[in-house]
């Protein structure tokens, strides 16, 4: 891996260096746009529409339009910012880890300590454990100021940027409003299925189906051409065998159980 920023996480007089890396990374079937009658590669052209010439990326710039004028932004307007200098995450407050709700987490990045005692990243790394918190932490990356989630993944300090909280939209649906009426057999029976599914949550037994059958496809349309038969590469498709069949809630909830403890059994 490569670091992508490096600077320090400080709290009050401390100082802790450290070097910012993406945890995370795509692994999706790049796919381009091609004309269908000849296959030929579907190009953008960045173009003027004033002079009508094609712009090189090294003369394109940002601008601010309000309506009346506009505002040309250079790349050393923007390094000027003081916000965009600095190389400092600063932490801003401890709270308790359960009060940050998953939905405001966007991405991740680890933090690995950068000086040559790692003294203090791991005295952080520790604190931050034994006091079960996560840190709340401002700072600067790639021209927008973050609001971020300091914790601890095994022996390494994560960061995960936030969404501002006006980022996240309130839900409000119609159809919670109101009194619904949930019998104590259903909510029984409703808990029996969820204690048929539990299991400890492994990621790696997990994948990404349709990027295995798009490799799938893809190879198998570099093998036989147009000519392939997507039946005999897939096999039939047996999703709408149950389709018209409607069940009660109860019912299905039954069903559910039982086909769950089925699969559990034949899988022991």
């Amino acid at each position: 891996m490569r670091s992508i920023w490096k600077g320090a996480i400080t709290f009050g007089l401390v100082n802790v260096p450290v070097k910012l890396y993406s945890a995370t990374e795509d692994h999706d079937v790049s796919l381009h746009q091609v004309h269908d009658a000849d296959g030929g590669r579907i190009r953008y052209q960045r173009r003027c529409e004033i002079d009508g010439e094609i712009v090189d990326y090294e003369h394109i710039v940002k601008a601010y339009d309000d309506g009346d004028q506009t505002v040309v932004i250079t790349p050393e307007d923007l390094k000027a910012l003081p916000v965009e200098k600095s190389r400092e995450i600063d932490v801003v407050e401890f709270v308790p880890s359960e009060q940050i709700d998953p939905i405001m987490f966007d991405k991740s990045y680890y933090l690995e300590p950068d000086s040559k005692s790692p003294k203090a990243y791991v005295l952080l790394r520790r604190t931050l454990e034994e006091s079960e918190r996560t840190a709340i932490v401002k700072f600067a990356l790639r021209q927008k100021t973050r609001l971020a989630a300091l914790r601890v993944s095994g022996d390494v300090l994560v960061l995960q940027t936030l969404l501002w909280g006006d980022e996240v939209r309130e839900a409000g649906f119609a159809s919670l409003e109101g009194d619904v009426d949930i019998s104590d057999r259903e909510l029984k029976m409703s808990k029996s299925l969820v204690a048929s599914f539990e299991s400890d949550f492994t990621p790696e037994k997990y994948s990404d189906d349709y990027q295995e059958q798009l490799r799938q496809l893809i190879d198998a349309k570099l093998e036989q051409g147009e000519s392939l038969d997507t039946a005999k590469t897939f096999g039939e498709s047996n999703d709408d065998e149950d389709g018209g069949e409607v069940l009660d809630l109860m019912e299905a909830l039954k069903r559910s159980v039982e086909e769950s403890r089925a699969r559990k059994k034949k899988g022991a």
